[in-house]
């Protein structure tokens, strides 16, 4: 079973991630990306990048870019009362014998780039402007027609095809979709140093009654700054406007909110709003060879920033399992049993946390939360 083929269905984060972790393990892959090449796939602005991200990212191969890239940090955070004044640190952890620190901050299309440039160097094979047309499963593998009429053969095919998987419903046999938690995320890039005194060196948590604003290190010079916030999610805006309803919506805030709402969030700002949707899929997480990961399988809220950090460690797992199992059930049970709860336990503290940012959990700890998960995710994948 060593020398197995392999289709992984999304070339995102998670999907470039297993595809590479695939054939270290000496598989042959293709990946096939609807979008039109590597940048048009690429949504957001930054992302956070847990130690445990890194650990996966590392057994891949791509960790130190990460870091050379991104901007890591010697701790995981503090918050902020609405006023600015720190309120408590938040210390997080760090992998025991490992130099990798508590958390690396990088941009979106950086690690995209990382990502597609090791699948490409590894051999992995990336097709883009390519979707699945149809598939048939038989005792040997999975038959696939693609959009641009091909078709191949293969022992495994991988949904890494996001929140909104046309292939998970095949797994599941029901239509399991994200729930929505009641509140939007607006995200803009900013400067690191705001008005060159206040610096951006960690994650920066500032909370007011209606909503958390929060602020990540993305590079040497460069930062992004959050708000989440309770939203009717049939509002919407045009992207020309949606300045002047950040602005709004930053109004009571002092401190490094106040002066980046003040400074930063200019009416040309770029800024990005979107709904936070999560969802977890009962077991089993497979169906004959068809298997998911990312997204597909548990779609997280960004409350503790591990949504790619959980995808990755899926794709690691997923093609440690199909090496060291003879048996494609057997690879599929244990890459599920090792991935369910962890994932579980993180989408509810997650869950919990936007419950206390909406004001309706009055005695809930989110530092205490956060860093309880933090040490649990120390623990190996």
């Amino acid at each position: 079973m060593k020398e197995i083929k392999v289709l992984v269905v999304g070339g995102g984060i998670g999907g470039l991630a297993t595809a590479i972790a695939m054939r270290g393990k000496g598989f042959a892959v293709d990946v096939i990306e609807r979008s039109s090449d590597m940048h048009a796939s690429v949504f957001g602005v930054g992302i956070i990048q847990p130690f445990n991200a890194l650990r996966a990212l590392d057994a891949i191969g791509c960790a130190q870019q990460c870091l050379e890239f991104g901007y890591s940090t010697r701790a995981w955070g503090k918050t902020l009362n609405a006023e600015g004044v720190e309120v408590r640190q938040m210390p997080g952890a760090t992998i025991p014998g490992s130099n990798l620190p508590p958390m690396n901050g990088i941009t979106r299309p950086k690690l995209h780039e990382i990502l597609t440039t090791r699948a490409n160097d590894v051999g992995v094979n990336i097709a883009y402007s390519t979707t699945v047309s149809s598939y048939e499963q038989g005792a040997n593998g999975v038959d696939v027609v693609f959009s641009n009429d091909t078709a191949a053969h293969y022992d495994v095919m991988v949904a890494a095809d996001g929140t909104y998987s046309k292939l998970r419903e095949d797994i599941t046999g029901d239509d399991t979709k994200p729930a929505y938690n009641g509140q939007s995320a607006f995200r803009v890039n900013i400067p690191r140093v705001i008005d060159g005194e206040m610096e951006i060196d960690r994650i920066i948590l500032q909370h007011a009654p209606h909503g958390m604003a929060g602020f990540v290190p993305i590079g040497p010079d460069l930062a992004y700054m959050f708000f989440n916030t309770s939203w009717d999610k049939s509002v919407r805006y045009e992207a020309a406007e949606l300045p002047a309803v950040l602005r709004e919506q930053l109004k009571g805030f002092g401190g490094l909110t106040g002066a980046v709402r003040d400074r930063y969030i200019s009416d040309d700002a770029n800024i990005v709003l979107r709904p936070i949707e999560w969802m977890i899929a009962d077991g089993p997480w497979h169906r004959d060879r068809l298997v998911m990961i990312g997204d597909a399988a548990h779609a997280f809220l960004p409350h503790m920033g591990q949504g790619a950090a959980q995808a990755i460690e899926d794709g690691v797992v997923l093609a440690e399992a199909l090496a060291e199992h003879d048996d494609y059930e057997a690879a599929f049970a244990s890459y599920f049993e090792r991935r369910y709860d962890r994932c579980r336990r993180v989408i509810q503290a997650c869950v919990d946390i936007g419950e206390w940012e909406k004001g309706r959990l009055k005695d809930f700890d989110n530092v205490a939360t956060t860093q309880s998960i933090i040490e649990t995710l120390v623990q190996p994948i």
